[in-house]
């Protein structure tokens, strides 16, 4: 109805601000130089600590009883779509500018659409209207990420000098000029595998959630990904001096979570491809944030 319809519209809208927020503060965090790998284990196990209780409390009577089997894709889904996804994207943020990883965002669309002709879920017909517009749409969007990755053209400062954070790094996030190409191709390309494993992770939530309940998927998936990140950490960061955490890091977490639930909410009510769809709102919240923020400028 209506106000089913308003309330997806509304969560997309919310989901997109969540994400900006959290591109801003992974970069803060990163700048600050906290360790790719730490950041995305810490971020994992706020929210599974923030999701556990709740699902405890809200799923314990409705949840049907999670077998080996469903135990076992929940791992594999969290494997390549949360801790690999995350990692690959915080690394590559690392080498390129907040503003382009949400740029890059838009690839997600694209390769949801794809694996969702590919499995069935959508449909191509390229004989109707709308079929051409969605071929015309895919090709546009790989010709961004392309533009993105290598062109640089005039930079359009940010307007506010006065940055809320001063970064620890050199690497102070002002646009493609503050990297070297190769660097900035690299953050692209990585966040660009990192993008297509969510879109895979995105298409295949549609099959699970029929399995268990939104929340309970959410917070199993999450769990498996702590456990997960936490290997890697511990693989790539044994200093535990430079565990430290700040209050960014916190922030990010919370918004981890509940970002997490809001999406399988919004596959269940309205499929994949919705979701996918209100990506290049993230763009503009983070362009916007950005300059604000971290004074960040835009390459036009």
């Amino acid at each position: 109805g209506g106000a089913g319809g308003a309330k997806a519209y509304g969560a997309v809208v919310l989901i997109r601000v969540m994400y900006s927020g959290m591109h801003i503060m992974s970069k803060i965090a990163l700048d600050q130089g906290m360790n790719p790998f730490v950041f995305v284990f810490y971020r994992h196990t706020t929210a599974a600590l923030v999701l556990i209780p709740i699902a405890f409390a809200l799923e314990r009577q409705k949840t049907k009883p999670v077998t080996l089997k469903i135990a076992g894709k929940m791992f594999v889904h969290a494997l390549y779509g949360v801790t690999a996804c995350g990692v690959l994207f915080n690394l590559g943020l690392n080498y390129a500018s907040a503003t382009s990883s949400s740029a890059l965002y838009n690839v997600q669309p694209v390769v949801t659409f794809i694996l969702a002709v590919i499995i069935g879920m959508e449909s191509m017909k390229l004989k109707k209207l709308h079929g051409n517009l969605k071929v015309a749409g895919i090709l546009c969007c790989v010709a961004g990420v392309t533009v993105l990755a290598f062109y640089e053209g005039p930079m359009f400062r940010s307007f506010n000098h006065h940055r809320l954070f001063q970064h620890g790094s050199s690497s102070s996030s002002s646009g493609a000029g503050t990297y070297s190409k190769n660097q900035w191709v690299f953050g692209i390309f990585l966040m660009t595998l990192s993008n297509i494993l969510a879109g895979l992770w995105t298409v295949l939530q549609g099959p699970l959630i029929e399995d268990t309940s939104k929340l309970m998927n959410t917070t199993l998936q999450i769990s498996c990904a702590s456990v997960q990140a936490f290997v890697v950490a511990v693989a790539a960061e044994r200093d535990f001096s430079k565990w430290k955490i700040g209050w960014n890091i916190s922030l990010g977490v919370i918004v981890t979570a509940l970002s997490y639930y809001m999406q399988m909410w919004t596959i269940a009510k309205r499929g994949p491809v919705f979701l996918a769809m209100s990506m290049p709102l993230t763009l503009i919240f983070t362009i916007i944030i950005s300059s604000f923020v971290l004074g960040e400028a835009v390459s036009l």
